[in-house]
């Protein structure tokens, strides 16, 4: 396979780039793998306190010492929809180890919120870290190091990331993450943008907004937009950390019980004392971490990726940079329309050719790179295919060959738009990306005064007040991780698209998020540096002039630069005490740069 030739530069750049960390972490590994699995090293009084509640026959197994144990981390919690058909899994996944001669416990269990209940709500300035918690609440759980391999049950926002960082520490055990799958088709979308839309526009009441909204997000699995929970099954698939095919998977049926089983058998199988050793620290490489990036860019997936790709790839050793991320993105077709990007859901993408469609397009394109090991063993060309059943045996075959639906999924010769979903922004306002894949072009590109707001309240009754009824950059500061946490600002959309659509030229620039749900509002987020740390931002006023241009990658304001310097910053707002926002203060105070991935865990 020919790579295409700014795929295989990107890749060389940051082999080279993360030559000497990536080699520190391999050493690690190697060194962690020599120092013998699981069991071998515990003493016997370790050993028996590790499996002192076991089972009998799990216990006559534990004497065997090339019997793999598997270590279960979940985040199954059943508030969250896409979580709680996680519950029954480490039932089957230990019933199925025993077939196969492994025993399974559950290490632990991670937290898990949802940003779609936290949205506008004090909680949500929990969220972005709740990611690097995860990450350490993952190591305390495998800190035993009783195990031979590790299963991962999450599925949404911060939980994955969270999860494959964990994971990374723990380079030499083979790794497998088990999704639950789509909930099935509610309301429309398209549909409840309108009810939102109307409820902005003080059209429709609180009751009328529930009822959509109950509709729309109606049963057990993951929210059927193309947001940051589906962004990640995705990019599960395309890193080679699922089984093949697994990600939109009805939860509660045959088959996602059937994947659930298979992932308990093959995890035992690629320990270290099955038949072939595939260590998560190999899995995810550079040509990994491009290949994710590639399929981000295809689908015109979340923007909280931009943060937590960078922050995955780290936790790997890989040094991955925005510039990356806008390189790939300029040459990697849109091949995806999902809500928010179009009206179709992930059920609808699914039946039109799913995952595998996309891989083999971007295989067959050398857009990816098929010489990669993944979990389901050597080249990413086994995640073209897709699971069913035959009779009840679960088996692979070749996935879509084309598109059954061209007005949702698309060939790489007649794409959506010849680039990917994602630029980098760069000016005197500092540096951020925009997701342009639901943006018209004629949106893209905009001039116009400031309206700067530091709280969400402020603008919505600015909003209702009329003062916004013109061309307008809404400017959202304080909003980055140092200051607050860095929540989701998606209570904007509303608004800001009612504006978009009675014609006016609007944006968004803010060092906040907007979440998965990134909509048809040009929004510069992620700003760098951020306002609490003395960024550009916190030096704009009202009226500035700024402009926002995708298409040339500029963010700038058009204040003449010596009055600029001789403004004083606006104070950064007191951080606000209650719902355990109390508890996060040190990390707000050590947290990276948003372009360095925004964590605590890695500067």
């Amino acid at each position: 396979m020919n790579i295409h030739p700014v795929i295989a530069e990107v890749t060389a750049r940051i082999v080279a780039r993360s030559r000497d960390t990536r080699a520190a972490y391999l050493a690690n590994l190697d060194a962690a793998a020599a120092a013998q699995p699981g069991r071998a090293k515990l003493s016997c009084a370790n050993w028996a306190h590790a499996f002192a509640a076991s089972p009998a026959g799990d216990k006559v197994l534990a004497l065997d010492v090339n019997a793999p144990n598997i270590g279960i981390v979940t985040a199954y919690n059943d508030m969250l929809s896409a979580h709680q058909p996680l519950e029954p899994y480490p039932a089957m996944i230990k019933d199925a180890a025993r077939e196969v001669g492994a025993t399974a416990q559950v290490a632990g269990g991670v937290p898990a919120m949802c940003d779609g209940v936290t949205q506008g709500r004090p909680g949500m300035e929990l969220s972005l870290f709740s990611r690097d918690v995860i990450a350490m609440a993952t190591a305390v759980a495998l800190s035993h190091d009783a195990f031979d391999g590790a299963v991962y049950l999450g599925v949404c926002d911060k939980i994955v990331p969270g999860l494959t960082i964990g994971a990374l520490t723990f380079s030499h055990l083979p790794a497998l993450f088990v999704p639950a799958g789509p909930m099935t088709s509610g309301l429309p979308n398209s549909e409840k943008a309108r009810i939102r839309g109307l409820y902005a526009e003080g059209k429709v009441g609180r009751a009328e907004l529930l009822a959509a909204e109950s509709a729309s997000y109606h049963g057990p699995g993951t929210c059927t937009f193309y947001g940051t929970a589906n962004t990640n099954q995705m990019l599960m698939e395309l890193m080679g950390l699922h089984l093949p095919g697994s990600a939109f998977v009805h939860p509660n049926t045959p088959l996602r019980e059937a994947l659930v089983r298979a992932a308990a058998h093959r995890i035992a199988a690629v320990s270290q004392k099955g038949d072939e050793w595939i260590p998560i620290g190999r899995v995810i490489d550079e040509k990994a971490m491009v290949n994710g990036v590639v399929g981000l860019m295809a689908t015109g997936g979340s923007t909280n990726l931009a943060l937590h790709l960078v922050a995955m790839a780290r936790a790997a050793g890989i040094i991955l940079t925005l510039e990356d991320l806008d390189d790939i993105s300029r040459v990697t077709p849109l091949l995806a329309r999902v809500y928010p990007n179009g009206s179709a859901d992930v059920n609808h993408f699914q039946a039109a050719g799913g995952i595998a469609f996309v891989t083999r397009e971007l295989l067959a394109a050398g857009l990816a790179h098929d010489d990669v090991l993944t979990i389901a063993g050597q080249g990413l060309w086994r995640y073209t295919q897709e699971p069913f059943l035959d009779g009840d045996e679960l088996k692979w075959r070749d996935g879509a060959l084309e598109s059954l639906d061209t007005a949702i999924l698309r060939p790489v010769a007649e794409p959506f738009s010849p680039e990917g979903g994602l630029r980098l922004l760069r000016g005197n306002l500092g540096r951020g990306v925009i997701k342009v894949s639901a943006v018209k072009p004629e949106h893209q590109a905009i001039t116009a005064p400031a309206a700067v707001f530091q709280d969400q309240e402020d603008f919505i009754a600015a909003f209702k007040r009329g003062e916004l009824e013109r061309d307008v950059i809404v400017v959202m500061r304080f909003q980055g991780a140092s200051a607050n946490g860095m929540p989701e600002l998606h209570n904007l959309s509303p608004s800001l698209s009612v504006l978009l659509d009675r014609g006016f030229k609007v944006a968004l620039v803010t060092d906040g998020r907007m979440s998965g749900a990134s909509g048809k509002t040009p929004a510069a987020i992620h700003v760098t540096p951020e306002a609490a740390k003395g960024g550009p931002l916190a030096y704009v006023r009202d009226g500035d002039l700024i402009r926002l241009d995708a298409h040339a990658g500029e963010l700038e304001i058009l204040v003449d630069a010596a009055e600029l310097a001789a403004r004083d910053p606006a104070a950064t707002p007191a951080a606000q005490p209650g719902f355990g926002r109390e508890l996060f203060g040190w990390m707000r105070a050590g947290v990276s740069d948003a372009d360095t991935g925004a964590s605590v865990l890695f500067g």
